[in-house]
């Protein structure tokens, strides 16, 4: 018999239990075929959100780029400072990095 291994608290998260990640994340998520934490943790916030536009045909808000970014960086580090959990901090970021049209 091969017992499981216990999954710690960090490991049993699921999409919607990261701050600033509601249904409408979970559905666009959902979309581009990431399902759990883990996928999430494997990706990039900008290779996303072109992704998404793409795949919907709609050009979407970039603060949706900066909820990406909070959820892979929650994804990537459960233990990510509460202020950095919030997509806004990401929109400062991201307009930060480089003047661009998606502001």
């Amino acid at each position: 018999m091969t017992r499981r291994k216990a999954k710690s608290a960090a490991d049993a998260r699921e999409l919607r239990d990261l701050v600033s990640v509601g249904p409408a994340t979970v559905r666009d998520l959902a979309l581009l075929d990431i399902h759990t934490v883990d996928e999430l943790a494997r990706h990039e916030a900008a290779q996303l959100y072109r992704r998404l536009c793409t795949v919907t045909g709609v050009r979407h808000d970039p603060c949706c780029e900066d909820v990406f970014a909070s959820a892979i960086a929650q994804a990537r580090d459960p233990h990510l400072p509460a202020a950095q959990r919030r997509w806004w901090y990401w929109s400062r970021v991201r307009k930060a990095r480089a003047p661009d049209s998606r502001r």
